[in-house]
């Protein structure tokens, strides 16, 4: 369980930051279109405080952006079938309820997310690829250091859960 978490966020991680990338270059090439209310990628301002932090190099920024530019194709489609997928889950949620028909989209729900989260780590691996060998292990100190105040916040959540 834990692998499977950590990939998720490595995952989605990569997607962060090759969006604040995309997002913090000049205007040579067109932006990718926004997303439902933000920037294809999430929220930029998490990739640009990766850039900073990983102090990562224009050639850096420019090869990331073209990752994101290049899998904008491959990702927006996924997107936008799991968000199809929820509205149609929230008729059930405020009408009549049919479980027969809930079922039959929270399966195709759940087959949409293993796609993107299969094409978000390939592009994370992609990216994580153009990173020297110090990046690489700044960015593993990172995300150990996140994967371990999340374990602690989750002990303290549990120890908080009154037990029944």
């Amino acid at each position: 369980m834990k692998s499977i978490r950590f990939r998720f966020l490595v995952a989605a991680l990569a997607v962060l930051l090759g969006g604040a990338i995309a997002k913090s270059q000049t205007a040579d090439a067109p932006a990718p279109p926004p997303m439902h209310g933000h920037e294809f990628g999430m929220e930029g301002h998490r990739m640009g405080f990766f850039a900073k932090y990983l102090d990562l190099s224009d050639a850096q920024k420019a090869q990331m952006k073209a990752v994101m530019q290049k899998e904008h194709p491959t990702l927006k489609p996924l997107m936008q079938q799991l968000h199809q997928t929820r509205q149609q889950l929230k008729q059930y949620e405020l009408g009549a309820y049919d479980e027969a028909k809930v079922r039959a989209l929270a399966t195709q729900q759940a087959q949409t997310a293993v796609e993107l989260t299969v094409q978000e780590t390939r592009i994370h691996n992609e990216m994580f690829q153009l990173l020297t060998a110090d990046q690489q292990a700044k960015m593993k100190e990172f995300e150990a250091n996140r994967e371990a105040r999340m374990q602690k916040h989750m002990q303290g959540a549990a120890a908080a859960t009154p037990e029944e």
